[in-house]
């Protein structure tokens, strides 16, 4: 049954399957890169490469701190100066690389897997229903039926009746694997009639019969290319995480410059963004789909024209989730910046 379907839209065959699996499987697909970059031999890979420049970066901004250390101990009477000394050890700490992945990169795995959870979690208690992909497939599944049954429309006679029964077997096994995962839905009925009305028809079926009842297959074309672009978006975010992640040990030795804003505050600021934008698209998504599900989905009679749905899945969403991210991650800033001022104060 795939096969109709990677026929018709190849590349997305991971929406006949739930929300939860498809969220699951593209982190998974992400593993590798994350635990070969992060754990295996970093003394000579990529990350191993980016701790040494990060180590070059500390011992560089060591002089402007020593220098600034010495101020304070003249200035503040060695309230600041005890308490700046931390920092020196969380850098030493952090960048200390013993081949089999330092303190940071095991820390930055261990906050990634985290996400993933909670971005797991999310996925299966808002997709209880499997809303998300039937949404989906219940707006490309005119697609599927049209490219299809639309060989049939240049026959005529016999070999038009033949060629639709041919078509209308394979329909029939989509709309039975929909049932299948599914269960008995209204949208399936509905979608099953609309294909029986060109099936039973006398005489020749126009185009604008098959647009009317099956869409056209320039919509085929743009839904296409929208669902490949929210699977793409899910994959930048996953490309992100691991981007960011890498710049780790280049922001830890910059933080022994002076000043009120760390760059290790902006760089877990970046990485926990990301994280947020990529838990709010599939929430975004999942209530969406849930709309379109409990509304015209409940109602046979109903003929929706969903491409505002793959439109907002494509487009809308992603920015969305990335204006979320982008507050949220200016929230976690003002918040760890506060706080790093609070606890050097009392210290």
């Amino acid at each position: 049954m795939q096969l109709y379907f990677l026929q018709a839209f190849p590349g997305i065959t991971d929406t006949l399957e739930n929300g939860a699996t498809t969220a699951r499987s593209i982190a998974e697909s992400w593993d590798k890169q994350w635990v070969d970059l992060l754990q295996n031999n970093t003394s000579n890979n990529l990350y191993g490469a980016i701790t040494n420049l990060g180590v070059f970066f500390a011992v560089g901004t060591l002089l402007f701190f020593m220098v600034q250390w010495l101020k304070d101990v003249i200035y503040s009477e060695y309230s600041r100066p005890i308490s700046g000394l931390i920092w020196p050890f969380v850098v030493v700490v952090l960048l200390s690389n013993p081949g089999g992945g330092s303190a940071l990169s095991n820390l930055t795995l261990g906050v990634r897997n985290f996400i993933n959870v909670v971005n797991q979690q999310v996925v299966t208690t808002a997709d209880t229903e499997q809303t998300y992909q039937q949404a989906i497939n219940m707006s490309v599944a005119e697609e599927v039926a049209g490219s299809l049954l639309r060989p049939c429309q240049a026959l005529t006679g016999q070999q038009q009746t033949e060629c639709l029964n041919k078509a209308t077997e394979q329909i029939d096994d989509l709309w039975q694997e929909y049932r299948n995962r599914y269960g008995n839905r209204t949208w399936i009925d509905r979608l099953e009639n609309q294909v029986n009305q060109i099936k039973f028809s006398t005489g020749i079926v126009t185009d604008a019969a098959f647009n009317a009842l099956l869409g056209n297959t320039g919509q085929t074309t743009i839904k296409n290319f929208l669902i490949s672009l929210q699977y793409a978006f899910q994959n930048l975010l996953e490309a992100t995480m691991l981007l960011i992640a890498a710049l780790g040990p280049i922001a830890v030795g910059a933080s022994l410059l002076p000043g009120a804003g760390k760059p290790i505050f902006a760089w877990m600021t970046g990485f926990l963004a990301a994280g947020i934008a990529k838990i709010s698209f599939n929430i975004v998504a999942a209530l969406t789909a849930g709309v379109i599900i409990n509304g015209p989905g409940q109602d046979i009679n109903a003929s929706p024209d969903l491409m505002w749905f793959i439109i907002f899945l494509g487009i809308l969403a992603p920015l969305l989730s990335l204006f979320l991210a982008a507050a949220g991650g200016f929230a976690v800033f003002s918040a760890i910046s506060n706080t790093e001022t609070l606890v050097r104060n009392r210290i």
